[in-house]
């Protein structure tokens, strides 16, 4: 857990196949930033695999 905006809170970072299936899941504090955790994912990514994210 970690500290955002007073509250304690957590962030879940997925890597999910086209089914929506979880490959791989990490758990990072609130106030972590996306970036690391990201590209930590997109390096599981599967070669030719397709992305799609949110603007955060």
């Amino acid at each position: 857990m970690g500290r955002s905006r007073g509250d304690l809170t957590t962030k879940i970072d997925a890597l999910v196949d086209a089914e929506g299936r979880p490959i791989h899941l990490t758990l990072t504090a609130g106030q972590a930033g996306d970036a690391p955790v990201g590209r930590e994912l997109l390096a599981r990514l599967a070669p030719g695999g397709i992305l799609l994210a949110d603007k955060a």
